[in-house]
């Protein structure tokens, strides 16, 4: 697939912070920098990333979330932590990240649901891997959400377990009227 500035600018950065960490040198910085600027594939992206280290959640970056009755609702300018455990007894969770803050490039959302369904509404262009999750007599739903993670694109990793529910996760609802 082929990538836009945006992604190209995006794998800039993330070499310029590397290269402030001191992980590469002046020279790998500026090799790198000119293979990202010239890149022409996601491919090509992600072998100029691949040796360096991706941010490990710490423990003050992981928020529980729990209802036995009622419904879990995040939506709107709210602040995403690097890892959500989501557990819901008898009610669904719906959690909308389309609008917001979310200042890390994965996020791991671990679900615990017995008898509801969760549904996951990610910003466009964000990709997540739903390999993890289990429905026991319900189904995951990703449509049009591809899972493989891309440089510098939000990758949120869905684990966990439904009973007796299941799993969408989708693109926010095009809108035909808007004011």
């Amino acid at each position: 697939m082929r990538v836009s500035y945006d992604d190209r600018e995006r794998t800039a950065e993330l070499l310029q912070h590397a290269f402030s960490e001191g992980r590469l040198t002046q020279p790998e910085l500026e090799e790198r920098l000119e293979s990202a600027l010239t890149a022409k594939t996601y491919g090509d992206l992600l072998a100029l990333t691949t040796d360096l280290p991706v941010d490990q959640p710490q423990v003050g970056d992981v928020v529980e979330l729990e209802s036995k009755n009622g419904a879990v609702k995040r939506s709107g300018d709210w602040a995403v932590p690097r890892r959500l455990r989501v557990a819901s007894k008898y009610g669904s969770v719906d959690l909308d990240l389309s609008t917001a803050v979310i200042p890390h490039q994965v996020v791991d959302i671990d679900l615990d649901l017995t008898y509801g369904s969760a549904r996951i509404v990610l910003p466009e262009g964000a990709v997540a891997n739903v390999d993890g999750f289990q429905a026991d007599w319900g189904q995951s739903s990703t449509t049009k959400v591809p899972s493989r993670p891309r440089p510098g694109v939000l990758h949120v990793v869905i684990t966990g377990r439904a009973k007796y529910g299941g799993l969408t996760v989708r693109y926010p609802r095009r809108r035909w009227f808007t004011h």
